[in-house]
């Protein structure tokens, strides 16, 4: 069997899709893809600058490519809530949902405006009450969403008792909560559209290892330059491109093959990269207990309720 690529996305004229983090990085690969294949892209980041080079961009490939930039801020709930209610104004439902931004691994532990640890906020508690917020419209159009996990969910632990991480702090355990987190939630949401009857396609994907500003703006970020260069090099030594590290959203995107709950990722060694396809998840992101708790520690934390 062929490997998967981009040309296998199906036509996606007529769809509207939302990316976060699309300014760089796997979400601007997203949606470049996406706007290849004819849906309507919505480019949500914090940085307008970057958004309109985003833009500039995706025009250069695709003239005829509909996509506008829309502000959001991931560190903010306020910023999250603001930016939904745009997209709720409009009304217009909503086909494909991409919740792709994070932040990794911060040397120091760091808050988000609304004082949650910043890699959990950023990464996991804002998507949470991003889909939740929209779920109205992502229920009309049977939505597919795409929860971005990663390779690190394998020695993740969700800590109940402190999913904040006042006490301990250590940037890998903390990045590697989140990525899992994402796994889970993306499951339980599978779950519940299936209690629910909602009619979402609820599904996950990681990267592997790619190259993105991911690591730069992350432990790159906090030591020497040669120690950032290491890592880089690394990356690029044992990973793949980022537009290869986006394939495995875009299946878990578009395939019309894929089923709720299911993961995405790299086909070759340990998953590090490689033609996409279905990821392992680990034991513990199959935990539905923890799941449940977790959701409704996610809802008290957010104040998003889905339903």
């Amino acid at each position: 069997m062929a490997s998967w690529t981009i040309k296998d996305i199906p036509d996606q004229s007529g769809k509207l899709a939302i990316v976060t983090g699309a300014t760089g990085g796997l979400g601007l690969e997203t949606a470049l893809a996406l706007a290849g294949a004819g849906a309507e892209v919505v480019l949500a980041g914090r940085n307008p600058a970057k958004g309109r080079a985003a833009e500039a961009l995706i025009r250069g490939r695709h003239a005829r490519a509909k996509i506008r930039f829309e502000t959001v801020d991931l560190a903010s709930l306020a910023s999250v809530s603001a930016f939904a209610e745009r997209i709720l104004a409009a009304g217009r439902p909503i086909d494909i949902l991409v919740n792709n931004a994070g932040v990794m691994a911060l040397a120091k532990r760091e808050t988000t405006m609304d004082g949650f640890e910043r890699q959990f906020g950023t990464n996991y508690l804002s998507h949470f009450a991003l889909t939740g917020h929209l779920l109205p419209l992502l229920v009309k159009a049977k939505a597919r969403v795409v929860q971005l996990s990663s390779i690190a969910h394998r020695n993740g632990t969700i800590r109940l008792d402190d999913l904040n991480y006042s006490q301990g702090y250590k940037p890998w355990p903390v990045y590697a909560q989140t990525k899992l987190a994402m796994l889970m939630f993306a499951i339980e949401l599978a779950r519940r559209s299936d209690a629910h009857g909602w009619g979402l396609t609820s599904v996950a994907a990681h990267p592997g290892v790619a190259t993105t500003d991911l690591m730069a703006n992350g432990p790159g970020a906090s030591g020497s330059r040669l120690m950032a260069w290491i890592s880089a090099q690394g990356v690029k030594t044992i990973g793949h491109s980022a537009a290869s590290g986006t394939l495995p959203q875009l299946m878990a995107a578009t395939s019309p093959v894929v089923r709720g709950g299911q993961y995405f990722g790299p086909q070759g060694w340990k998953e590090l990269k490689g033609p996409p396809g279905l990821g392992k998840i680990e034991r513990q992101a199959l935990d539905a207990d923890v799941a449940a708790k977790l959701w409704a520690a996610s809802e008290t934390l957010t104040g998003v309720a889905f339903g």
